[in-house]
């Protein structure tokens, strides 16, 4: 189903109005693509066994500029991709996403596959506390009520890697660790949310996407001295697929919103569960234990919940403006 988008009324078309093709089912489609590709991503990333986590970002992001730049160059914006008023913003940006995917892809190193994805959904949830902390948009009782009982489903999966400090878990240390780099690339990952709020009231979203990945290929590189190591022919493949995966899918997900709402689009992120239970299961021997089971079904519930009052309260504040708008 298609709709049009059109300005506001009153708007005259310019360079700068845009007339949007709404396509729902198509918006879902490239949603649910770039959740594969993603996940095939973090996949190749964790095959690469034994590579530091500062060497796995800087390959992720070093080779996604190829297809991104490949995309804009197709769609004739190549010109003003690189303009940004915004540079410092860009960077730091930059430097909060490289220490979010840092401890991230340390996480997957450590972690069954479903469960790094699974902790990782903590971050839509920590995005409503970031929000309401550091932009102080006003957070009522429903929200703070998902919030809290996802993180609740956080703690579950966490519990049987955090009773290691008791002496009661039966997983090494290394995954307990790499559980809590996870939850914090999470909370990390949620800042640079709101970072990328903050970007895209003045910038491109072509300009955002390329100098985040030139900024964290760039500050990747810092953790060069403290231990790369010479990639063999097999684990160079891996990370070079694994950086145009993330270009490829950063793409698909920039499209996805062209098409469709955030709002409906926004659930189908789950759908990497099921994805990274096969692959875990079929690549790496990964069994999902009922912890993370029970823990991810509360995690996806609280978030699908969160989404669903987002959409409302846009709805919301859309009759809101449109009813204190003056009718000639």
């Amino acid at each position: 189903m298609s709709t049009i988008v059109h300005p506001k009324e009153g708007e005259p078309l310019n360079a700068n109005t845009t007339v949007r093709t709404m396509n729902v089912m198509l918006g879902i489609g490239l949603k649910i693509a770039s959740v594969c590709v993603f996940v095939g991503m973090s996949s190749l990333l964790k095959a690469s066994d034994g590579i530091p986590a500062g060497q796995l970002v800087f390959f992720r992001s070093f080779f996604a500029i190829f297809p991104v730049i490949a995309f804009i160059a197709w769609q004739g914006q190549l010109a003003v991709a690189f303009k940004t008023k915004e540079p410092f913003s860009h960077f730091w940006r930059g430097f909060v996403g490289v220490s979010a995917m840092s401890l991230s892809f340390y996480g997957l190193t450590k972690l069954p596959l479903p469960e790094a994805i699974a902790i990782s959904y903590a971050t839509p949830l920590l995005t409503v506390v970031c929000s309401a902390i550091f932009l102080k948009e006003t957070v009522r009782l429903y929200r703070w009520s998902a919030v809290g009982v996802g993180l609740i489903g956080v703690l579950i999966i966490l519990w049987p890697r955090m009773s290691f400090f008791t002496g009661e878990s039966e997983f090494g240390g290394d995954q307990a660790i790499g559980a809590l780099a996870t939850l914090g690339g999470a909370g990390l990952a949620a800042i640079a949310m709101l970072l990328v709020r903050k970007l895209v009231q003045t910038e491109r979203t072509p300009t955002i996407v390329v100098y985040f990945s030139i900024a964290s290929s760039l500050i990747a590189l810092v953790s060069f001295p403290f231990g790369w190591v010479w990639p063999t022919g097999l684990q160079a493949t891996y990370l070079i697929m694994a950086g145009i995966a993330g270009g490829v899918a950063q793409i698909l997900l920039t499209e996805s919103y062209r098409h469709a709402d955030m709002s409906a689009i926004a659930p189908f992120e789950y759908t990497s569960m099921l994805l990274g239970l096969a692959i875990g299961y079929l690549l790496f021997g990964d069994i999902p234990t009922w912890e993370m089971i029970i823990g991810a079904t509360i995690v996806i519930g609280a978030g699908i919940f969160i989404i669903y009052r987002e959409h409302r309260l846009g709805l919301a504040r859309a009759r809101a403006k449109k009813a204190s708008t003056p009718q000639g």
